[in-house]
């Protein structure tokens, strides 16, 4: 079944990597596209030799393992250790949090109060990351895109649960959900207000919500105040 690569901003702060949450931990993500048909298509040997290759890269093993490798285990330490490196930066909310009253407009206050009572939204979308980085039905997959509930067969209500993803930056990330298959922030918004499909697995937490159309457009005014402020960030020459 076909997802959407989900973000990578905040990863250090939760555990169970991929919708589904089959990975234990990054240095066990990090070789699945690398490998994935559908992805890069590499080898392991093909992927060794390519960084054997370059005198950069090879230095660098060198002085930073203790084994000086460039091999599997190293490989994905380095590419798990940059990953937890991927962090959301402030944003306007949380400039208005810390006080300054004119960081986001009276629309996004009123949004940021619906989003904590009646679009029972922060049940699952909670902290400072906004994710509880547990798993949820939320009623939009069907047929055998099952989520979690493909580990946990007896499992009632992780039959079609997907994690729930940060809202760090999330005006930035359609389109939405695993599959990528709701188009816009409006869109999503108009799926929790009408509250899923009812089944069995759907999370007691979702249901339909009698959203007026202020409270949608107010409620997207205040997740798009999550979006990180720009950062200009210097990149390094390539490797040689």
């Amino acid at each position: 079944m076909a997802v959407r690569s989900p973000t990578l901003l905040n990863v250090a702060f939760i555990d169970r990597y991929g919708w589904t949450g089959k990975f234990a931990t990054l240095e066990k993500v990090s070789f699945a596209p690398i490998m994935a048909a559908g992805n890069l298509n590499l080898t392991e040997a093909a992927l060794i030799a390519r960084l054997s290759a370059v005198p950069t890269y090879v230095q660098a093993f060198s002085t930073t393992f203790p084994d000086h490798k460039i091999d599997r285990k190293n490989i994905a330490m380095a590419l798990a250790t940059y990953v937890r490196s991927i962090q959301s930066t402030p944003a306007p909310f949380d400039r208005w949090i810390l006080g300054d009253e004119n960081a986001i407009s009276p629309a996004a206050k009123h949004g940021f109060a619906i989003f904590n009572g009646k679009g029972n939204c922060a049940q699952c979308h909670s902290g400072w990351a906004f994710t509880d980085g547990s798993f949820h039905d939320i009623g939009v997959a069907k047929g055998n895109d099952i989520g979690r509930g493909a580990f946990f067969k007896s499992s009632v209500k992780l039959r079609y649960a997907f994690k729930t993803p940060t809202l760090r930056n999330v005006a930035e990330r359609s389109p939405y959900m695993h599959d990528g298959s709701v188009p816009t922030l409006e869109a999503v918004i108009d799926l929790y207000n009408r509250g899923g499909i009812d089944r069995p697995s759907r999370s007691e937490l979702i249901h339909p919500l009698g959203l007026t159309p202020t409270e949608k457009a107010d409620l997207i005014a205040f997740l798009k105040t999550l979006t990180s402020e720009t950062e200009v960030v210097a990149l390094p020459p390539p490797p040689r």
